[in-house]
Protein backbone atom coordinates (compact mmCIF):
# COMPACT_ATOMS: atom_id res chain seq x y z
CA UNK A 1 0.00 0.00 0.00
CA UNK A 2 1.80 3.51 -0.95
CA UNK A 3 0.87 6.84 -0.41
CA UNK A 4 -0.02 9.36 -3.17
CA UNK A 5 3.00 11.81 -3.42
CA UNK A 6 5.16 10.17 -0.55
CA UNK A 7 8.55 8.48 -1.93
CA UNK A 8 9.96 5.19 -0.39
CA UNK A 9 14.07 5.71 -0.99
CA UNK A 10 14.57 3.23 1.30
CA UNK A 11 14.07 5.12 5.02
CA UNK A 12 15.47 8.69 5.81
CA UNK A 13 18.83 6.95 7.78
CA UNK A 14 20.25 6.60 4.55
CA UNK A 15 20.39 9.85 3.59
CA UNK A 16 23.82 11.35 3.83
CA UNK A 17 22.47 14.26 5.90
CA UNK A 18 21.45 12.00 8.57
CA UNK A 19 24.44 9.80 8.49
CA UNK A 20 26.35 12.72 9.11
CA UNK A 21 23.90 13.67 11.68
CA UNK A 22 24.71 10.68 13.43
CA UNK A 23 28.34 9.90 13.24
CA UNK A 24 28.77 13.69 14.39
CA UNK A 25 26.76 13.09 17.80
CA UNK A 26 28.56 9.76 17.81
CA UNK A 27 31.66 11.56 17.81
CA UNK A 28 30.35 14.20 20.14
CA UNK A 29 29.26 11.81 22.92
CA UNK A 30 32.68 9.12 22.01
CA UNK A 31 34.83 12.81 22.89
CA UNK A 32 33.07 13.63 26.29
CA UNK A 33 33.35 10.11 27.46
CA UNK A 34 36.96 9.86 27.02
CA UNK A 35 37.33 13.18 28.46
CA UNK A 36 35.39 11.99 32.01
CA UNK A 37 37.54 8.80 31.90
CA UNK A 38 40.97 11.03 32.10
CA UNK A 39 40.22 13.88 34.31
CA UNK A 40 40.45 13.39 38.03
CA UNK A 41 37.40 13.71 39.97
CA UNK A 42 38.50 16.76 41.56
CA UNK A 43 38.19 18.06 37.60
CA UNK A 44 34.84 17.22 36.83
CA UNK A 45 31.63 19.69 38.54
CA UNK A 46 29.62 16.48 40.12
CA UNK A 47 29.77 13.08 39.97
CA UNK A 48 31.81 11.72 37.05
CA UNK A 49 29.27 8.78 36.91
CA UNK A 50 26.22 10.70 36.45
CA UNK A 51 28.01 13.32 33.67
CA UNK A 52 28.47 9.86 32.03
CA UNK A 53 25.39 8.87 32.37
CA UNK A 54 24.09 12.29 30.81
CA UNK A 55 26.18 12.71 28.46
CA UNK A 56 24.94 9.36 26.67
CA UNK A 57 23.58 11.59 23.60
CA UNK A 58 24.89 14.17 21.84
CA UNK A 59 23.29 17.14 24.11
CA UNK A 60 24.11 15.62 27.22
CA UNK A 61 27.91 15.71 25.94
CA UNK A 62 27.38 19.33 25.16
CA UNK A 63 26.23 20.15 28.28
CA UNK A 64 29.49 18.49 30.02
CA UNK A 65 31.69 20.31 28.29
CA UNK A 66 29.83 23.54 28.74
CA UNK A 67 29.43 22.78 32.61
CA UNK A 68 30.60 19.72 33.65
CA UNK A 69 34.27 20.55 33.22
CA UNK A 70 35.86 22.57 35.99
CA UNK A 71 39.19 23.42 34.43
CA UNK A 72 40.34 22.66 30.81
CA UNK A 73 44.33 21.79 31.63
CA UNK A 74 45.16 21.76 27.99
CA UNK A 75 43.86 24.86 26.99
CA UNK A 76 44.69 28.57 28.71
CA UNK A 77 42.18 29.97 30.90
CA UNK A 78 39.84 32.67 30.11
Amino acid sequence: MSHSGARDEGGWWKSSKAVGSIALSLAIVAVAERDIHRRASSEIRGSKFLWRLFSTNALGALAYFKWGRLSSPDLPSE
